[in-house]
């Protein structure tokens, strides 16, 4: 069975005869190990200090998206859909996906574009080609900063505040609640819906870009062009986070150039994601690629952070989360 190395904060343990066999037979008579008995070691080593979730817990406490004909089938007969569309919770919450809500990512979306490419003619016009390895390099510091905020903000959205709260909660809370009880309504949600929110998040950064553009000296500009650049792309790659969030949970009808940035965890993988939709969802928080959520992780980054604002507030993490859950 595949393993999955997971974060601490899963809190999962092995069973004990797990380790019992991985530790049987690790010394020879001569005191030395052969080869298989010291890969044996090895992973027994593993096993013991990194916390897994195993293809079949995956299986158990997350929905199977590949397979959307059943994925709200349940053990027992007549009970409730754990999972997608029919679920009662999912239901109540796509029905309050309002007009208003609508108009403010067509907005969102149309102004951002605009300002992506007035932004994006103006690097042109900018550009020198001894400025090229300054460019690779913020686009590298623009998809880590995108992809730490990314999971700052998942993170913050799955695990504290209510769908009740004023403006905050039906619309920006309530996309990540219906997210976890019905994970492939983003995969029916169209271009606006999917990236209004992300997209209303990269305006202010290119709206900066774009005064400073108007207002600036070319000077001026040469001197400030890596930071420049750097805002641009991350502000690119904040934009198109919940599009590859998207491509995340999609299993079929993708494209060849999406699969391949994928596959070589470019951007956020499949198999990587669905990690976060094991049940109760409080780990691998990072959408944009992913690469964080490792490190972040071993960090205790964010199960620290819970401990202490309940410590400090007295709020239960993901307490809304869960009451969706339950309808």
């Amino acid at each position: 069975m595949d393993i999955i190395s997971l974060p601490p904060c899963s809190r999962q343990h092995l069973h004990h005869h797990h380790s019992d066999n991985l530790t049987m037979n690790v010394c020879t008579g001569n005191g030395l190990l052969s080869d298989q008995q010291t890969s044996t070691t090895a992973l027994a080593t593993f096993l013991a200090t990194s916390p897994i979730k195993t293809d079949q817990e995956i299986l158990e406490n997350s929905m199977l998206e590949d397979d959307p004909n059943g994925n709200t089938e349940t053990s027992k007969p007549n009970a409730s859909p754990r999972w997608g569309p029919q679920h009662k919770g999912a239901q109540e919450l796509a029905n309050l996906y309002s007009p208003g809500k609508r108009a403010q990512e067509i907005i969102c979306v149309s102004s951002c574009i605009a300002l992506m490419v007035v932004n994006f003619v103006f690097i042109l016009k900018h550009f020198h080609l001894e400025r090229l390895s300054i460019a690779f390099f913020a686009a590298f510091c623009g998809i880590i900063t995108a992809d730490f905020g990314s999971g700052m903000v998942h993170w913050a959205a799955d695990t504290w505040g209510s769908v009740e709260l004023p403006v905050l909660g039906k619309n920006f809370l309530r996309p990540f609640r219906e997210h976890h009880i019905d994970p492939t309504s983003i995969t029916r949600h169209d271009f606006i819906e999917t990236n209004g929110d992300n997209f209303m998040v990269a305006i202010p950064i290119l709206g900066v870009l774009f005064y400073n553009f108007l207002t600036k000296t070319p000077e001026n500009i040469q001197q400030d062009f890596g930071w420049i650049s750097y805002l641009f792309l991350c502000s690119i790659f904040v934009a198109m986070t919940n599009q590859i969030h998207k491509w995340s949970h999609t299993y079929c009808a993708l494209p060849k150039w999406v699969l391949f940035l994928q596959n070589c965890h470019i951007i956020l993988p499949r198999r990587h994601h669905r990690i976060h939709h094991v049940a109760p969802h409080e780990t691998y928080f990072c959408i944009t690629t992913g690469w964080l959520n490792w490190p972040l992780e071993k960090l205790r980054f964010w199960s620290s952070m819970e401990v202490a604002i309940e410590l400090i507030t007295g709020c239960k993490p993901r307490d809304d989360d869960l009451k969706w859950a339950k309808k």
